[in-house]
C-alpha cells in the first residue's frame, strides 16, 4: 500500500530581501540546496544567496501543497510577511 508523504510549502528570504516560495517533502534539504547547489537550487535563488527559511506549512499531499503555493504567490508582499511574522 502506498502512503502519501507530507508536503510542505515554504517561503525563503533571500539576501536581497526578496521572497521565494516553493514546495518540497524535505524543507531542510531544500533550503540547503538553495544555498549550496548550482544544479539543484532554483535559478532565482542562486544569485540571491544566502537564503533563510522564514515560513513553512505542512500539507497532506503534493496537490494541496501546489495549490497553497499558488495562493501564496498571489499574495502581496505585505500579506506574505504577515504569514511569517505572525507564525
Amino acid at each position: 500500500m502506498l502512503t502519501d508523504k507530507s508536503w510542505y510549502v515554504y517561503i525563503l528570504q533571500c539576501a536581497d530581501n526578496s521572497l521565494y516560495t516553493g514546495i518540497t517533502v524535505d524543507v531542510e534539504r531544500r533550503v540547503d540546496e538553495h544555498n549550496s547547489s548550482n544544479k539543484l537550487g532554483a535559478k532565482y535563488t542562486r544569485v540571491r544567496r544566502p537564503v533563510k527559511l522564514v515560513y513553512s506549512e505542512k500539507l497532506k499531499n503534493r496537490s494541496l501543497a501546489a495549490k497553497r503555493e499558488y495562493e501564496i504567490k498571489q499574495l502581496k508582499r505585505e500579506d506574505k510577511e504577515k504569514l511569517f511574522i505572525c507564525h
